[in-house]
């Protein structure tokens, strides 16, 4: 009996800040793990749908805020979707259309609020979830809120077998952006619900992101796919803050992604994928969890309840 499923990781960005040409871009790219790659899963980097405003300072100094500044944070303000709206029945109605199991991030619009969040939309069922980023990272406290404990599902969802027809495969799925993966009690939380398909929607480029991946995949004994953006200065406006701009050209990279899914063992299965936007794809076996846990399970026998305590305070 298989208990195989097909996942890929979308490493892309945002369409010249244009909310129709981003999700343009999405319906392209979510056909394209399907119908080439068989993907019945895509993870979609951090803020892909909004837009991850690199080098921004939204005119902002300790004790004061520019004019300009928050005209800046009015245009990104616009290009933000709030749940529901016809941007998100768009993104349903792909994943719909595709058979696609989507996990991807937004910069999502609540009143007068912006949150950096993950989607979590089903062909089936549409939007099933939402996780909203617990800890904004340094500048980005400026412009996101803060998420709280009413947005850390782990999802249950059953996939066909992608080796035997007929066959279901259930799986549970969380997602966690960005440097939130640094926190540890965070990642307790969803060891502690089971998940067995990790989620990492990022902007973090960095060659250190790769270890952190693997230890959590190692750590939780869990699939870890990590999706993070490339982009370069065209992918941005023509006014957009860049790293010189005494020296602006429309292929300077912005974020170098570095996307890769990794096992239950540490092994890399596709990736790490720099200089362009590609899509990683792979076979991952369930099966292969249990596998893992024989000698490392941090919420079963590694737990040591009798010496620690572990509480998540859910509303």
């Amino acid at each position: 009996m298989t208990n195989t499923i097909r996942v890929s990781v979308v490493q892309t960005c945002t369409a010249a800040y244009s909310l129709d040409a981003t999700l343009d871009k999405f319906e392209n790219l979510t056909r394209l793990a399907r119908e080439r790659d068989g993907a019945q899963m895509a993870v979609f980097p951090e803020a892909f749908i909004g837009g991850y405003p690199k080098m921004s300072t939204f005119g902002c100094v300790v004790g004061d805020r520019s004019e300009e500044g928050r005209d800046e944070f009015l245009r990104y303000h616009k290009g933000a979707i709030e749940i529901p709206s016809p941007a998100l029945s768009r993104i349903e109605s792909v994943s719909k259309d595709t058979g696609v199991f989507v996990v991807m991030g937004i910069i999502e619009r609540d009143g007068g609020t912006l949150y950096c969040t993950a989607i979590f939309v089903d062909p089936n069922d549409g939007l099933v979830a939402k996780h909203r980023k617990l800890v904004p990272t340094g500048a980005e406290r400026m412009i996101w809120g803060q998420g709280d404990a009413t947005t850390l599902p782990v999802i249950e969802k059953i996939f066909d077998s992608s080796n035997l027809q007929g066959h279901a495969v259930r799986t549970k799925i969380s997602a966690t952006i960005c440097w939130e993966n640094y926190m540890p009690l965070l990642r307790m939380h969803y060891y502690s619900l089971g998940t067995q398909i990790h989620c990492a929607p990022t902007v973090d480029a960095r060659p250190q992101w790769q270890s952190s991946m693997t230890h959590i995949a190692l750590e939780g004994r869990c699939f870890v796919l990590a999706a993070c953006q490339f982009s370069m200065e065209k992918d941005y406006p023509p006014d957009h803050p860049v790293a010189d701009a005494n020296h602006r050209k429309a292929e300077n990279v912005m974020i170098n992604g570095g996307s890769v899914i990794i096992s239950p063992l540490g092994k890399i299965l596709a990736g790490p994928s720099r200089q362009a936007e590609e899509i990683l794809t792979a076979e991952i076996d369930l099966d292969d969890i249990p596998r893992g846990k024989f000698d490392m399970d941090v919420v079963g026998h590694y737990a040591r309840p009798d010496v620690f305590e572990f509480r998540t305070k859910l509303p």
